[in-house]
């Protein structure tokens, strides 16, 4: 099932380019209910709703390092710090945005707006403290997530072995285009990914590439207390702008067309935009949050 929320906070699931409304006010209600909802009889074609963000979690793990390729780009490349598994800490949901919403470039912020292709698993299981054999039971789905991210302020951040600010501003958390529910994906370690910008490739690896698999991720977050509808992040490939020969040709700017792609789970496309057309008023400076 691919579960979608649309116009102003609806809830459906698609069926071909038809839109079928469900009965649930959320689609973390509809993990909540375990799935147990009716259809309201109402449908829609695809083409005439705005998809939003699919599901807005009470809790964002996320997981940094767990693509080995990406440690060794950036270690490549001289990084600040190095980017090993076992990096967590939480995203800011007030920062999700969903698909063709804008990433709004801060520039008084940042000058090093970064993209960072991830799978994110969809939590439909309350629990805390199981093992990996046990991670099954909790995981209800996946989609695609792309972690927007200020280099610049990150590798502040980083000089105390932990960072957040740099991937929490406002439109750095784009998810979607939809769920697509566990039992219509027949191997999560063998889907394909690709992130495009402009339409040029600049990330390209595959799920089986991660260091630890996505049951023995689930189980690492339990002792942290899931609830249904909560999200965990797996981590970056390799192939980010910081870890090119020239990040700044690389880096995000306004104007940028941002496509992530995951095998199964579509294409969750973003364009960057300046403060001042997203808001039409003048940027306001940073020196109060520097």
């Amino acid at each position: 099932m691919k579960l979608v929320t649309f116009d102003e906070g609806l809830v459906g699931r698609l069926d071909g380019d038809t839109v079928i409304e469900l009965d649930v006010p959320s689609t973390r209600v509809f993990f909540e209910r375990e799935g147990q909802v009716a259809e309201t009889g109402r449908t829609y074609p695809l083409a005439d709703v705005r998809l939003r963000a699919p599901i807005v979690p009470k809790k964002f793990f996320h997981t940094a390092g767990n693509f080995r390729e990406h440690h060794e780009d950036l270690e490549r490349v001289d990084w600040s710090h190095p980017v090993n598994k076992g990096i967590v800490f939480f995203q800011n949901v007030d920062a999700i945005i969903g698909p063709d919403e804008p990433i709004v470039y801060p520039a008084n912020l940042t000058r090093e707006m970064d993209y960072e292709l991830e799978l994110a698993v969809i939590i439909g299981k309350p629990g805390k403290f199981f093992t990996a054999e046990q991670a099954a039971e909790h995981i209800a789905g996946y989609l695609v997530f792309n972690d927007i991210t200020a280099r610049d302020i990150q590798r502040r951040e980083m000089e105390s072995g932990v960072f957040s600010f740099s991937k929490a501003i406002d439109t750095f958390c784009p998810i979607g285009p939809y769920i697509v529910t566990a039992d219509e994906i027949g191997d999560p370690h063998d889907l394909d990914m690709e992130l495009r910008v402009n339409g040029d490739v600049r990330q390209k690896s595959n799920t089986s590439r991660l260091s630890v698999s996505i049951p023995q991720l689930v189980a690492y977050h339990s002792p942290q207390i899931y609830s249904a509808g909560d999200i965990i992040t797996t981590g970056t490939i390799a192939g980010v702008a910081a870890s090119t020969e020239d990040p700044f040709a690389n880096y995000l700017k306004p104007g940028d067309v941002v496509e992530a792609e995951i095998e199964s789970l579509g294409v969750l496309r973003n364009r960057v935009v300046s403060w001042q057309d997203a808001y039409g008023t003048p940027e306001p400076s940073a020196e109060q949050w520097a």
